[in-house]
């Protein structure tokens, strides 16, 4: 794991977290599931690359996609 790998995981989770949470409130079911997978995929993917890619991706779908 390198220095890279678990700023990503800490950023992404910590994003992943707040919309988990604004999904549960909001009975969000887009925000909650986007919430989950950004808290869960840091740990299963090795190249920091596609860590910061796929984590991007998943942050700009909670606000471009509309319920």
């Amino acid at each position: 794991m390198t220095a890279a790998s678990l700023i990503a995981g800490i950023l992404f989770g910590s994003i992943g977290f707040v919309a988990f949470v604004y999904g549960k409130k909001q009975s969000s079911l887009k925000a909650l599931l986007i919430g989950v997978l950004l808290m869960v995929y840091p740990y299963f993917i090795p190249n920091v690359i596609a860590l910061y890619a796929i984590g991007v991706v998943l942050t700009v779908c909670l606000f471009i996609f509309p319920e």
